[in-house]
């Protein structure tokens, strides 16, 4: 009886629609919080998480103030989320740059190589505000982009630059896009959307964290050792 009961919550929490429904505006600004900064929060549904708030933005938008405009109401979710989003990446950052200059001191273990702190810091030197960019639209990275940014000692004027920009697009794509993909095929084929969440739910999830998995599954392959003999 207490795993079905465990079972029935842990699916629950997986569910974007539960946070939306259970703790409405305040608790999708923690999460969103949360998951750009504290190494907590990689585990919510970041990307689902918001385009389900996108459908539901009116709603949301009556916790704080109802404009009466559907569109001022996105304008009003799309503002706090990326205000929350800055926000927890920069506590990330700021995490990141307090711990960073011990961190390049401490010995190699199982969890640790000092390497890829080096790594890192070349990575961010070559790519810098693209990488702070791309990283908020892939999962569990975003939470550990702004540490690293961090540890690594980006510079802190061109880190908050591509951290509003990149927290703006993402916040503003996903949000915008469940709120207009709602109305689109409401208005055009009379399917209202909020019945089949679960669909559309794994298909972001899908999309979002398929550039992860051909990433490793691709990866792998290339660092497999080839036989004597072999092309």
């Amino acid at each position: 009886m207490i795993d079905i009961i465990l079972a029935f919550h842990i699916h629950e929490l997986l569910q974007p629609q539960f946070y939306i429904d259970n703790g409405g505006l305040w608790l999708l600004l923690l999460i969103i919080f949360a998951e750009t900064g504290l190494f907590v929060g990689f585990f919510f549904p970041g990307d689902s998480l918001l385009f389900v708030a996108g459908i539901f933005s009116d709603k949301l938008a009556a916790y704080l103030y109802d404009t009466g405009n559907s569109f001022l109401n996105l304008l009003m979710i799309i503002a706090l989320c990326a205000i929350a989003g800055i926000l927890g990446n920069g506590v990330g950052y700021m995490f990141g740059k307090k711990i960073g200059p011990t961190m390049f001191h401490w010995n190699d273990n199982i969890l640790f190589k000092k390497k890829y702190l080096h790594q890192a810091h070349d990575f961010y030197e070559r790519y810098g505000g693209g990488a702070v960019v791309f990283a908020r639209f892939v999962p569990i990275v975003r939470t550990f982009a702004p540490i690293i940014a961090g540890i690594v000692e980006m510079d802190k004027s061109k880190f908050t630059i591509f951290n509003i920009i990149g927290c703006i697009a993402w916040v503003g794509s996903m949000l915008a896009g469940g709120h207009y993909m709602e109305k689109f095929f409401l208005e055009h084929y009379n399917i209202d959307i909020k019945l089949h969440l679960e669909i559309i739910v794994l298909g972001i999830v899908f999309i979002t964290t398929a550039p992860v998995l051909l990433k490793l599954i691709f990866g792998k392959a290339a660092s497999v050792p080839k036989k004597p003999g072999e092309q």
